[in-house]
């Protein structure tokens, strides 16, 4: 049997406790607080992997993008050579929901899409 295309869906560690190099290279590193309040504007930093991620022609990043479950917020596009595969963006959470998922996948041009989340509560 065949193994699994590295396109074919989002990429995911099959154990987060014991990454391969290319995971660590791969996935997306979320900084951000485990809490914020409802309604004020929080940073997010995200990083491509915690092994930096080279940007050349032949290998680069292309894009970042930020949900907050499912909902879409942002996509970074980046350019190889002129870029580094990481991001500062800043979301505003309100509502009724008092948890969500931020979730942040990118793709490499060679090894497809990876995908890194966090969990954050929302305080009023």
């Amino acid at each position: 049997m065949s193994e699994k295309s590295l396109f074919c869906g989002i990429n995911k560690p099959a154990d987060l406790n014991n990454l391969t190099d290319s995971e660590k290279k791969h996935m997306p590193v979320i900084e951000c607080p485990d809490v914020v309040k409802s309604g004020e504007p929080f940073k997010v930093i995200i990083k491509v992997g915690a092994i930096p991620h080279v940007m050349e022609e032949a290998h680069h990043i292309q894009w970042i993008d930020v949900y907050s479950g499912q909902n879409f917020n942002v996509r970074i596009d980046l350019t190889p050579v002129f870029t580094k595969p990481e991001a500062t963006v800043t979301l505003l959470k309100s509502g009724k929901h008092r948890t969500t998922t931020l979730r942040v996948v990118e793709r490499c041009n060679l090894h497809g899409q990876w995908e890194a989340t966090k969990e954050i509560t929302v305080n009023e």
